[in-house]
Formats: structure tokens, C-alpha cells, sequence
């Protein structure tokens, strides 16, 4: 049986898949930064109508198009878009695997028949595209590059005899850089007809193997295997409800069985859950979902459990819930490991956990050290949940206070190091100073705060005290307060 092969080319898929969430009437792009201006990433009909193309400068656009609509183009969404449109072709063929980032190629042999034939299984792919708002282009030849060509060039049906399909259509198709296909032109090889007539050695030596290459894969001469990319494992199960239910122990008894089987299944895979998702579902068609946030890789269902319950204890069952379903919608490795009693990190990961699930995980922070002996700037602030503790904070040296606040003056100083002081509506008498430690600003860095040079530190024990981390600065001469010793 002879291979014949489906390419589906989306010219807008960006743009179609933004106005599917968000319709717009009249002339639509997509645009993206690139260097110092903003540029057109994809485009509607109405668009490309007033002469506009992708890659455009967005002001020249706007020049010709006062009425141009745009949006920033989302990459990610995009990708995404096509992963869905890759498993939705699915009902075509057996093994879909993208074709760049705009198109799909499916291994349709033995399968058009199902559709009446190629023309069938065309007809009803570019009728339920068109449907969906997709603007598409398909083709269906005996080779990839044959299809991908033919799609991108009005579409169609290539029969067998390759070379007269293909002789017509411009060099580009071929799927070769621009330089290249620029040179051919200037040689006055246009066509690919006007390629295939040429000796293969002249044009190898001169344009390289590739081109040469390209030319066998289209017509035949040489393989090009499809290698679709395997779908993602989907950590997720789901249970219907014979009978509604409203109270809280049964929800949270429901939960233990959804999770019992995820956590069975993150273990087969040596995984386990950063993020998991409850939707319950009330006899009324709504939706509740509760979301819960974990510091480390878990699959524990009884400690997972815990941290859903204050979620499950806000949810409105209304006149009950009848279906239930648990996804892990973040994962990561997680190895097996030695079970020995529980260790002070998964006891400080559940903390973080709890915290977070409470107040947000970006509200739960631990300090990481910096490379600076600046006060203030030898630390940095980083999200708990994700971060690790530190190893490489320095060993040794003078001191640091347990809080570091602005600088603060410090006035009536009697004395070097000061014997009596104010500070903060307090008289203050120094019991022992201990110092000076000397600090000096960064010179590679314009601080504003330091541009008063050098500081001298000493640590102020008071007899009514507070213990203090005092500076002097020399070019100026002036007493401040930087930080209070637990």
C-alpha cells in the first residue's frame, strides 16, 4: 500500500485562536517586541486586505491602518493552541506530529477510506475547520515535503506522479533557507521543475548537500519518518456520585479514595504533585474547584488531604454534589526513597505548605545569601516553595543583627564610641561597645545611601536594652542606627 500523508498549514493560527476567546470586528494583528519597536506577529483577513504582512514595524502599520486592532501575541498559547488542533486530528489519523510551529502532518494511509476517499477526508477536515474558525490548508501527498509544499501553495491532492505535482511551485517550497532560495532565483531557477532539469553536482558544490537533499525527500528518493511527540501523562482521576452529597465528611471520604488512586498512579511514574485541583460538581450543572499549592513533590494522600480540608470546609454543596474529580496540574520526579521516621525537611516543606495554602506562596519567603558585604544587599528574598535552603552562607566574622532597618539618626552623642545617645524618644546609656568594623560602599554601584563613604559599625549594648548596631561616618560626621541584636 502506498504511503500518503495529510499537512495541515494554519497561516493565522495566532490570530485565529486570540479572536475565538475574544472576537473583533475589522482589521486584527498580533504583535510582538522585537530589539527597540514592536513588530506584527499574525494577522487576520481584514488585516492582510489593507496591504498589511507579518514581520511589519507596528507604526508603518498603524500609518496605513489607523483602525488596526492589536494584542500582544501569547507564544505559549499559541503552542498550546496546536497541541490541541494536533489531538483533535486525531479522528484522521493514527500518528499526528507537528509541522513547525503552524502546521500538522498525519500518516493517513489505509485510513481515507473511512471518509469516502481523499477528497472526502479533505473535504470534512477543511469543513469542521472552518467551522471552528480556523483558517486552514491542506494537502495530502505520497511524500512530507511533497505535502508540506503542496499545503502552503494552494493545496490539493498530489497523485503519484510527484514531479509533475510539484514542478510548478516556487524553489521556497522546498524548505530551504532564504539565501539559498534567493540564489537559485538569480540563476534563473524559479521553479522546482526548472531545479530538477539542472546537473545535481554544480548546484551541490555551490548551494550545499541540503538542497540536494530536500529535493530526494520531496520526490521520494530519500525517507523522512513522521515522529510524533508522545502526549504528556495526564495525572488525573474523576468519580461519579450515585447518590448527591453535601457534608463535609463525605467530601473529604470521596477525596481519600480520588486520592489514593492519583497518588498510586504519580508513584508508577516516580512523581509526584505540586499543584492539585478538586472540582466538584453539583446536581445544579455547577462548579466548585479547590486548589491547593505544595512545597515539595508529594504523593501522601493523607497529608494531601489535610491541606485540602480548610478549602472543602468554604464550598457550598447547594443541593449536593454528584461527581468529583482530582488532577495533579503540576508535577515533578520524585524518586523513591528510604521511609525512615520523618525528616526536618519534609517538616519545614509542610510548613510552607500550610503557610502558603493560607496567605499565598509568594508571601512566604526565606533569605538566600549575596555576594556583597553590604548590609542590606547580602541577602536576597526568594519564594520558599521554590528555593531550597541555603548552604553557602559565610561562616564567621563580626555579627549581624537580627533586624536591619534604614538607617535612622541618632542624636545627642556624647562621646566616641557615644557614652549617651537618643534614638527613638529613648535616652539611652551605653553599658559595652564593641568595634569599630569597618564597611566601605561598593564602588561599581551608585547606592544613594552610601554616598556619604565610608561607615564605621559598633555594637551598642545599652543598660535599659536595646542592643544596637551603630555607624559613624567619617566624611560626615554623623551617628545613625542600622539594625537592633536580638
Amino acid at each position: 500500500m502506498a504511503r500518503r500523508l495529510l499537512s495541515i498549514w494554519f497561516p493565522r493560527l495566532a490570530s485565529d485562536l486570540a479572536l475565538r476567546r475574544r472576537p473583533v470586528d475589522g482589521p486584527f494583528a498580533l504583535i510582538l517586541r522585537a530589539g527597540q519597536a514592536d513588530h506584527l506577529h499574525c494577522l487576520n483577513a481584514a488585516a492582510s486586505a489593507q496591504g498589511l504582512y507579518a514581520g511589519m514595524p507596528l507604526a508603518d502599520a498603524r500609518a496605513i491602518c489607523p483602525e488596526l486592532v492589536t494584542h500582544p501575541a501569547d507564544l505559549v498559547a499559541q503552542a498550546a493552541g496546536l497541541t490541541g488542533l494536533r489531538r483533535w486530528a486525531g479522528r484522521y489519523a493514527p500518528l499526528v506530529a507537528r509541522d513547525g510551529a503552524d502546521g500538522l502532518l498525519a500518516d493517513i494511509t489505509g485510513a481515507a477510506h473511512l471518509f469516502g476517499g481523499e477528497a472526502g477526508l479533505r473535504d470534512d477536515l477543511q469543513g469542521r475547520l472552518a467551522r471552528l474558525g480556523m483558517t486552514a490548508q491542506s494537502a495530502i501527498a505520497g511524500t512530507r515535503g511533497a505535502a508540506h509544499a503542496v499545503a502552503r501553495h494552494g493545496g490539493g491532492i498530489a497523485g503519484d506522479d510527484l514531479e509533475q505535482a510539484v514542478a510548478v511551485l516556487p524553489v521556497a517550497a522546498l524548505r530551504i533557507d532564504h539565501d539559498s532560495a534567493t540564489g537559485l532565483a538569480r540563476l534563473g531557477l524559479v521553479r522546482i521543475g526548472d531545479l530538477m532539469a539542472q546537473p545535481r553536482a554544480p548546484l551541490a558544490r555551490r548551494f550545499g548537500a541540503g538542497l540536494m537533499l530536500r529535493l530526494d525527500q520531496m520526490l521520494g528518493r530519500q525517507p523522512e519518518p513522521i515522529s510524533p511527540e508522545a502526549d504528556p501523562t495526564h495525572f488525573g482521576v474523576r468519580m461519579t456520585l450515585p447518590e448527591p452529597i453535601g457534608l463535609q465528611s463525605d467530601v473529604m471520604a470521596g477525596l481519600m479514595r480520588l486520592l489514593e488512586r492519583l497518588c498510586a498512579h504519580l508513584a508508577r511514574h516516580q512523581c509526584g504533585a505540586r499543584r492539585l485541583s478538586l472540582e466538584l460538581r453539583r446536581v445544579d450543572r455547577a462548579s466548585v474547584t479547590v486548589q491547593i499549592g505544595l512545597a515539595r513533590p508529594m504523593r501522601d494522600p493523607a497529608q494531601i488531604a489535610r491541606l485540602f480540608a480548610r478549602g472543602i470546609e468554604d464550598v457550598d454543596a447547594g443541593f449536593g454534589i454528584d461527581a468529583m474529580r482530582l488532577a495533579a496540574l503540576v508535577t515533578e520526579p520524585m524518586v523513591p526513597e528510604q521511609i525512615d521516621g520523618e525528616k526536618q525537611d519534609d517538616a519545614l516543606a509542610d510548613l510552607i505548605s500550610r503557610l502558603g495554602n493560607r496567605i499565598g506562596f509568594d508571601r512566604v519567603l526565606r533569605m538566600q545569601p549575596a555576594d556583597s558585604l553590604i548590609p542590606e544587599r547580602s541577602f536576597t528574598l526568594m519564594q520558599a516553595a521554590h528555593s531550597v535552603p541555603a548552604t553557602g552562607w559565610p561562616k564567621g566574622g563580626p555579627p549581624r543583627p537580627i533586624l536591619i532597618f534604614p538607617p535612622e539618626p541618632v542624636a545627642g552623642v556624647q562621646g566616641h564610641p557615644p557614652e549617651t545617645f537618643r534614638w527613638r524618644r529613648m535616652d539611652l546609656t551605653t553599658h559595652c561597645a564593641t568595634g569599630p568594623e569597618r564597611i566601605a560602599p561598593e564602588w561599581w554601584g551608585d547606592d544613594p545611601a552610601w554616598r556619604t563613604g565610608l561607615r564605621d559599625y559598633w555594637r551598642i549594648d545599652t543598660r535599659q536594652g536595646p542592643r544596637l548596631w551603630l555607624f559613624h561616618t567619617p566624611q560626615v560626621p554623623a551617628w545613625h542606627c542600622h539594625g537592633v541584636f536580638a
